[in-house]
């Protein structure tokens, strides 16, 4: 459960770092939606991107993995359309801003996510 609130905080900030800088993203509401945003995109990751990965097996492989950079964007952007649906959305001009978007919060994830584990071990070793 644990890992799954970091995960979650973690998809908040980095989508509102994605709507913040990437042009062609706009985002609706404030803060609360921007967490509502990243509970919906934690779940679209847990639940829909095996699949999709799944699906997409053969295009990744030819693709020497490149492919599974359209299955994040694809995934950035079904997070904005359940988003909308709850009112809590955003919006892309298309798919460059959702492939620029899925980047932005693929980066923000990684460095929050080596930050936080090492702060994790820190606190490990002075127990």
């Amino acid at each position: 459960m644990e890992r799954f609130l970091t995960r979650w905080i973690i998809s908040s900030l980095a989508i509102w770092v994605a709507i913040s800088i990437v042009p062609g993203i706009d985002g609706r509401g404030d803060w609360i939606s921007i967490v509502l945003l990243g509970l919906i995109f934690t779940s679209v990751n847990t639940f829909i991107r095996p699949l999709a990965k799944l699906v997409g097996c053969i295009p990744i492989i030819l693709t020497l993995g490149l492919f599974t950079l359209v299955i994040n964007a694809f995934l950035f952007w079904l997070t904005g359309q359940i988003g909308l649906a709850f009112g809590v959305g955003f919006t892309t001009d298309g798919f460059w801003p959702a492939f620029l978007g899925s980047l932005v919060v693929s980066l923000v994830s990684l460095i929050m996510g080596i930050f936080l584990r090492e702060n994790g071990r820190e606190r490990k070793k002075q127990s």
